[in-house]
């Protein structure tokens, strides 16, 4: 599995949800369960053509590149020409 995300086994750790159930008289796939734990978390994922939610490594550990880019304001661009007036 790739370091870019999370893998099933981290995925079922995370939302504690290892099988699917029954509620209600209806049926429930782990998938369902999960995605329904990471949208109450708030953490970010894409469900895969399976129904199976993918998450992002960097969603759950906050990497610093992140962070630095948020915390600074990109500058405008400007073209040349107009910087050199005044």
């Amino acid at each position: 599995m790739s370091d870019t995300f999370l893998s099933p086994q981290e995925i079922e750790e995370l939302t504690g949800v290892k099988i699917g159930k029954t509620v209600g008289g209806k049926k429930r796939t782990r998938e369902e369960l999960q995605i329904e734990w990471l949208r109450a978390s708030g953490i970010p994922f894409w469900p895969n053509a399976r129904g199976r939610p993918i998450v992002a490594r960097a969603a759950i550990e906050g990497r610093k590149a992140a962070e630095v880019s948020a915390a600074e304001p990109k500058k405008k661009w400007q073209p040349a020409t107009l910087s050199l007036v005044g």
